[in-house]
């Protein structure tokens, strides 16, 4: 075999796949997008079977034309939580996949919380309950549908993940696997135990049988159907896409931390072979699993950061490109005492109030679009700093950098606003293609292409180091500020 790795990255809007050296540089890129179903208002759905045609398809093309003997591996990485179910002997899949955002089944976790469970389920799976993880979403189904329920008893059903989903079909129906992190975000896995809860299980009528079987980060995981790309390759990495960029920007030991700016923010630190337990209403994850070594994450999830800009560029029209944002707010120096807390789709960690709602306060006569705009950048970098400062008493790890990737990360100014905020350097990597290299680094280990995390660190080179510019006590007093802001919106 060669030293190629093909990286497939199943996200929620679109797949990927991209060919991988040795050295980490990107060869080979396809990407097409996935269909988007909203049946109903706070509803998304996608067809899984769509989802499997779209990345068998930039599969293919992101290796036309190179001997697949030169692959020495594939590594998955994908949109978390998203739930699919399907039969096992012909892969046809039963219903529309539950998205990650799709909020269906909060009255599933409503009926958990009336129950007395919402702590149970907390110190099991170190997750806070929401309809955003997979369990909920299984229970809606077979609530909704007896017709599921009753052949998931009969065992002419199965479920799984978007990892365990393309597996199945890339192994031609021989794998039902599902790995440790994606495992992890079902709401269903006991993180200490390493394994499914047989009591959570039973409180939401959920058979054990159709599940996947769990294993590590780290292959070999399974094979491909010699059908779909003329010989076997062998499926050497698996991760869920927050805890792969992770990964990728080599925070391999306890302290250190990536943030991914998109639509929303993921902040994941990396904590070592202990599960954290979170009094901040963070959530509590496995980061990977490597031969028998566990090491675990504490994540705060951002619901806003992107899109605040995308509010600012197709709500207000205030800019044309969400580019146009970071030279806008570069011609103020200061927000000049306004304040925006982006809670357009509530506040996630460490509030967890989906009932909040966004504000601008403190706008005067003065106020321009350019304070809007810095306001706006501040608002994202804030929400950080709260995440940071709740994992700091968490875990109590100091946090001495973060590393950066997502879109938003190309802004320099947000780069040092975050700095300045957060008061440790903002480290961006020459390549933010984090997602994908994670899933690339973890195959390349099973694979042999790497001997070890060493070897993998060596490839990641930093861009541009954010050194903080602002005194402590200035950085202390504009977060009281900040959180004064929050506090107008919170409902709970």
């Amino acid at each position: 075999m060669g030293n190629l790795i093909l990286a497939i990255d199943q996200g929620t809007t679109s797949s990927r796949a991209l060919l991988v050296t040795d050295r980490g540089e990107i060869i080979s890129v396809a990407q097409r997008p996935i269909e988007m179903i909203y049946p109903q208002p706070g509803w998304v759905n996608q067809n899984a079977s769509n989802i499997w045609d779209v990345t068998l398809q930039v599969c293919r093309e992101a290796i036309a034309g190179i001997d697949v003997a030169e692959i020495a591996a594939i590594g998955i990485t994908n949109q978390r939580e998203t739930t699919v179910v399907w039969d096992p002997s012909t892969l046809e899949p039963l219903a529309p996949a539950i998205v990650w955002q799709s909020r269906q089944s909060a009255p599933q976790v409503d009926a958990l919380r009336d129950r007395g469970m919402a702590a149970r389920y907390t110190e099991l799976t170190g997750l806070v309950p929401d309809a955003y993880f997979s369990a909920s979403k299984l229970q809606w189904l077979f609530q909704h549908h007896p017709d599921l329920l009753a052949r998931a008893q009969a065992g002419t059903l199965v479920a799984g993940t978007i990892d365990s989903w393309l597996v199945a079909n890339l192994s031609g129906g021989r794998s039902h696997i599902i790995d440790i992190s994606n495992a992890s975000r079902t709401m269903l896995f006991d993180i200490r135990a390493r394994d499914w809860s047989d009591e959570l299980l039973a409180d939401l009528g959920i058979p054990r049988g159709i599940l996947p079987k769990v294993v590590a980060n780290v292959g070999p995981l399974a094979e491909t159907d010699v059908a779909l790309f003329g010989r076997s390759i062998p499926i050497m990495g698996m991760a869920g896409d927050q805890h792969a960029a992770l990964f990728g920007q080599a925070c391999f030991s306890p302290g250190r931390a990536k943030n991914t700016y998109g639509t929303g923010s993921f902040l994941l630190m990396q904590t070592g072979e202990t599960a954290p337990i979170s009094r901040n209403q963070l959530l509590a994850t496995v980061a990977w699993q490597i031969g028998d070594q566990v090491n675990y994450a504490l994540e705060g999830s951002i619901l806003v950061s992107g899109s605040a800009v995308g509010w600012l560029r197709d709500g207000l029209e205030m800019i044309e490109s969400s580019s146009d944002v970071g030279p806008l707010a570069a011609t103020v120096p200061d927000s000049g005492g306004v304040h925006f807390v982006p809670a357009l789709t509530g506040l996630g960690a460490p509030y967890w109030d989906p009932d909040a709602r966004g504000a601008i306060l403190g706008i005067t006569r003065g106020t321009t679009r350019a304070h809007i705009a810095r306001a706006a950048l501040e608002g994202i970098a804030f929400q950080v700093v709260e995440v940071v400062r709740a994992m700091r008493a968490d875990s109590g790890i100091p946090l001495t950098e973060l590393r950066v990737d997502g879109g938003a990360s190309a802004n320099d100014l947000l780069m040092q606003i975050q700095a300045d905020l957060l008061g440790v350097p903002i480290v961006r990597p020459v390549n933010v293609e984090t997602t994908a290299l994670g899933a690339a680094f973890l195959a390349g280990l099973g694979a042999g292409v790497w001997t070890s995390t060493e070897d993998i660190e060596r490839i990641w080179v930093e861009d541009r180091r954010f050194e903080p510019s602002i005194s402590e006590d200035e950085r202390n007093e504009r977060f009281d500020a900040w959180r004064v802001a929050v506090g107008r919106v919170l409902t709970r």
